[in-house]
């Protein structure tokens, strides 16, 4: 393949990608749109088969200060995200990355009175950042199967002698062919363009994030969250904290919405998170009727969001997600998994392990494809085709039980009294009262 027919040159990156594409056999050609845990994981998977793969991500390799930075921790399920660690063979290095967050939670109202705690012990879903899982995965894998600052611009169909194959469009000169694409390239999917109109929707609830990395200054905040979860729920709205390693928290804010571009008509789309506060804190329809203890929670760490980052504007973002149930028509050399498949809010904690296990599952089919090729001869993509669609009968079966067992925890976390809900909740789950 020639990188150019004009006077102009490829980016470096790009003059790699395509030679790694050559480099890749006649078939099968495989191309995994987005780098995130769905991503990863069903690269290694597929590496440790030695299946060929690329892997194309739009952002730009993180940097080890970056990877340093806070992130949201990710409780790992047994049957889905544990099961795919451990086919990639990387659970004791896993379990070594572990212990940031702990498993415990505790839930008050809207005023800061503990109405459950515990400690986790019914609970075996260990919790890592996700920088740490995400380095994890990617460092596993052999560097020129990354392909990082590739944003995928379009991906079309086309027929040729030898079949269909999938054209990725990066934004630069030629187009990349391919036999089969997966789209894990999340909420925003291009991938998902190839197979279906549908686009996620806004779920009513705007999410601010924000981090306090000196919570030792502040004993009486350590207190009331504890070494794992905290949620202080009421009026729909939410507080809710993960502890991170080196004393630090990460602060989620949930507001129930009606209105998709708050962050806009509020004014809070062009401050910083200590001038946002105030608004936030003094509005009845938001945080005001909330209990001092709880607004200092949110107030410390807007102060030192800012002071950590100076002139970062206030991360606020409307939270989106697919209809339940959301299918497509099925193409022989196209798919997708995670959230471009099923995005949902993370009511559930399902995301990431749903993610994985769509690899886990998605990976034996491609393995089972291409050993029949391999013992029998004939087209990877034929070989393929009944396994895919096999797996996606079954993504949709898991998928839409999850979606249904998300919304209806928004529904309880995010109701008038959310905090007496959640507390039985989990007083049912460990037979116990409070």
């Amino acid at each position: 393949m020639e990188a150019s027919c004009s006077s102009h040159t490829l980016p470096n990156h790009d003059i790699q990608a395509i030679d790694s594409l050559a480099m890749l056999p006649s078939q099968p050609r495989i191309a995994i749109i987005g780098g995130g845990p769905a991503g990863l994981t069903l690269g290694l998977l597929l590496h440790k088969r030695e299946i060929p793969f690329l892997i194309f991500e739009g952002r730009q390799e993180p940097t080890d200060a970056e990877l340093a930075k806070p992130s949201g921790m990710l409780d790992l399920h047994e049957e889905s995200g544990l099961a795919a660690i451990r086919e990639c063979g990387l659970y004791s290095r896993f379990s070594q990355l572990t212990g940031e967050c702990s498993e415990a939670q505790r839930v008050s109202d809207k005023d800061g009175n503990i109405l459950h705690t515990d400690e986790g012990e019914l609970s075996e879903r260990p919790e890592i950042s996700r920088h740490a899982l995400m380095n994890l995965l990617a460092t596993s894998l052999p560097p020129h199967t990354i392909k990082w600052g590739h944003k995928l611009l379009s991906a079309t169909s086309s027929t040729t002698p030898e079949g269909t194959e999938v054209e990725l469009d990066f934004g630069h000169q030629g187009k990349l062919p391919f036999d089969l694409v997966i789209g894990a390239d999340g909420a925003w999917s291009r991938v998902r363009r190839l197979l279906t109109n549908v686009k996620p929707h806004y779920a009513g609830t705007q999410n601010i994030t924000t981090n306090i990395t000196q919570l030792a200054k502040y004993p009486h905040l350590a207190e009331l969250i504890g070494c794992g979860s905290f949620s202080a729920l009421g009026l729909r709205h939410g507080v809710m904290s993960h502890r991170l390693s080196q004393d630090a928290a990460r602060i989620y804010t949930f507001l129930t919405l009606p209105d998709e571009g708050f962050p806009a008509s509020a004014g809070l789309a062009g401050c910083t998170a200590a001038a946002a506060k105030s608004k936030i804190l003094q509005d009845d329809t938001l945080l005001s009727r909330f209990g001092p203890v709880v607004k200092e929670l949110f107030a410390v760490s807007c102060d030192q969001e800012t002071s950590d980052n100076p002139g970062a504007l206030l991360d606020i973002k409307p939270l989106y997600t697919l209809p339940i149930g959301t299918s497509w028509k099925h193409q022989s050399n196209v798919t997708l998994i995670g959230d471009a498949a099923h995005l949902m809010c993370p009511w559930a904690g399902e995301g990431v392990n749903l993610a994985m296990w769509d690899s886990l599952l998605l990976a034996h089919a491609i393995i089972g494809a291409h050993q029949a090729v391999a013992t029998n001869g004939g087209s990877f993509v034929s070989a393929l085709d009944p396994l895919l669609l096999d797996f996606e009968v079954d993504q949709l079966k898991r998928t839409k039980e999850k979606a249904q067992e998300t919304y209806n925890n928004g529904q309880m976390l995010f109701g008038e009294n959310g905090a007496k809900a959640f507390a039985e909740f989990f007083q049912s789950a460990y037979g116990t009262t409070q």
